[in-house]
């Protein structure tokens, strides 16, 4: 049983990010052809990568007083000093993009070319985990890989998915849109 507070429906993932788009583009951050190629790239893709979509678009922050910026910066170095040094960044995930239509009834995630997503990483097996699209539900289930497959930082051998669950196939982590 899953204990959430926020529902997520089916392609709001992507849907939030074509508006962010979009709005970039009417606050002239990006020009017509690069729209057009960003918006190609959200929906022509199953697996995506949301920072590279939209992590250059900064929107402009109302100016603040010198003594603002100060403080943030002393409690940012004295945050910093806290962390590790040599502590990791983990990577941001990319989303999933799945047909909730039933358009296709399987998937195989791994690193091995002949998969319908492949994933680089080299701690994700050849054949890591198959998705099933079941009576309206994707389903993934682990291939008996070497890492395993968690959802929602759950290790499980297979399991129902629903949109915006986590899950990791190896040191990948990936959303379900």
């Amino acid at each position: 049983m899953r204990d959430t507070l926020v529902v997520f429906m089916p392609g709001s993932s992507r849907q939030q990010l074509a508006r962010a788009l979009n709005t970039a583009y009417a606050d002239g951050l990006l020009s017509q052809n690069t729209l057009a190629h960003r918006l190609d790239l959200l929906f022509g893709s199953r697996l995506i990568d949301p920072a590279g979509l939209v992590g250059d678009l900064a929107r402009r922050v109302p100016r603040r007083a010198w003594y603002e910026t100060i403080a943030d910066t002393i409690i940012a170095v004295a945050r910093s000093i806290n962390l590790r040094a040599n502590a990791p960044s983990a990577p941001r995930p990319k989303l999933l993009a799945l047909d909730w239509e039933g358009g296709q009834d399987e998937l195989v995630l791994g690193r091995e070319a002949s998969c319908d997503v492949v994933l680089s990483d080299p701690c994700v097996s050849r054949r890591h985990a198959r998705l099933l699209f079941r009576d309206g539900n994707w389903v993934i289930q682990d291939l008996r890989s070497t890492n395993g497959t968690t959802v929602n930082d759950v290790r499980v051998g297979r399991c129902q998915l629903r949109a915006g669950d986590r899950i990791r196939l190896g040191d990948e982590r990936l959303t379900i849109d």
